[in-house]
């Protein structure tokens, strides 16, 4: 039984996506996706939960229980839904994102967001090498193969604050120590992305006028034009010596505070994928973020792929105010600065 939260917007606008529903509204990024979805006016927001689940959900949305052993339940929450976001952890079970697009198709979904979210899978060379994400084509292969919905895969790169404030396993900081590891000479740019970016560009997608054709306003994109592709977006454009750079302005410390030493990306890439077969998950960390780090520039899909950020009417967002909030999670020892900083 859906539990109602907020009022229903007037269905009618039908070059227009208007329900959407999202696995995951309380998530690490989900929660920035829900709140900016929000804030456009233009959504009835739909959040998937487990039955049984305690999690708060935020006010305007509409909450459906569903049992992925019982598909029947997943299709009864999607039908009507014009869209479906799928935000999970990596460690989700593989086939509850198989269960959600079969399910979204006999609904008839429409469009799919994925479980993507991060650095650019399209890149199969660093996909393949990054081994639980070297599958990520199978979901949008069947996708296509069902032939009722489109897929977005939407492509940010490492969110920012979260891998900046987060272990040295990460972008090497260790703010606790004043120490940082360098992966090479540090100098090799990444795309990243903060966490409300990612809300806005998923928000910004969905609201593009479906089809060109009927758009109002010579609106310059529209959905379509994404269709079975993927979008890219990015806050920042940086390499490891940028974010030193920022933090000693942020933490108002010199250089000669901290500890550097460095290490080859591929060695350390190597050393992380050896971990994760020996049954080390932390290994697999170390890995994902060295790959993207490795000289041949696959990290920076700003310059690999180019940017939408202009089409879906993104801002700019400021370096050193979103390293503060990493450094706050990380001196903090809290996983999320946002409950307290934003």
């Amino acid at each position: 039984m859906a539990q109602h939260t907020g009022t229903t917007i007037p269905s009618g606008s039908s070059n227009r996506l208007e329900n959407i529903a999202i696995v995951g509204a309380t998530g690490t990024s989900g929660k920035f996706i829900v709140q900016s979805l929000l804030a456009t006016g233009k959504h009835n927001i739909t959040a998937l939960t487990r039955e049984g689940g305690t999690a708060q959900m935020p006010s305007g949305i509409t909450v459906q229980k569903v049992n992925y052993s019982d598909p029947s339940t997943l299709v009864s929450a999607l039908r009507g839904q014009d869209a479906l976001i799928i935000t999970m952890g990596v460690r989700a079970p593989p086939d509850q994102q198989t269960k959600l697009i079969h399910a979204a198709a006999e609904a008839g979904v429409q469009w799919i967001l994925p479980n993507e979210f991060g650095y650019d899978t399209a890149n199969e060379a660093l996909a393949n090498d990054i081994l639980p994400n070297a599958n990520k084509k199978a979901y949008t292969e069947l996708v296509e193969t069902l032939g009722v919905s489109k897929w977005i895969g939407f492509v940010c790169g490492f969110w920012y604050e979260f891998s900046l404030g987060g272990s040295p396993d990460r972008f090497g900081f260790d703010f606790q120590k004043k120490a940082v590891i360098l992966f090479d000479e540090g100098t090799q740019p990444i795309s990243v992305t903060t966490f409300p970016m990612v809300g806005k560009g998923v928000a910004g997608l969905l609201s593009l006028p479906i089809s060109r054709e009927d758009a109002n306003g010579g609106e310059s994109a529209c959905l379509e034009d994404f269709g079975n592709r993927f979008c890219y977006v990015a806050s920042f454009v940086v390499s490891q010596k940028d974010m030193l750079d920022s933090v000693l302005r942020v933490t108002k410390t010199d250089i000669k505070d901290w500890t550097i030493t460095k290490e080859s990306s591929k060695e350390r890439y190597e050393k992380g994928m050896a971990r994760l077969r020996g049954g080390d998950y932390a290994g697999m960390v170390v890995g994902m973020y060295s790959r993207n780090f490795f000289p041949d520039g696959s990290g920076n899909h700003s310059v690999t792929r180019g940017l939408d950020n202009e089409k879906l009417g993104l801002p700019k967002d400021d370096l050193d105010e979103f390293t503060e909030v990493a450094v706050k999670q990380a001196l903090d020892g809290v996983s999320d600065a946002y409950h307290s900083s934003v």
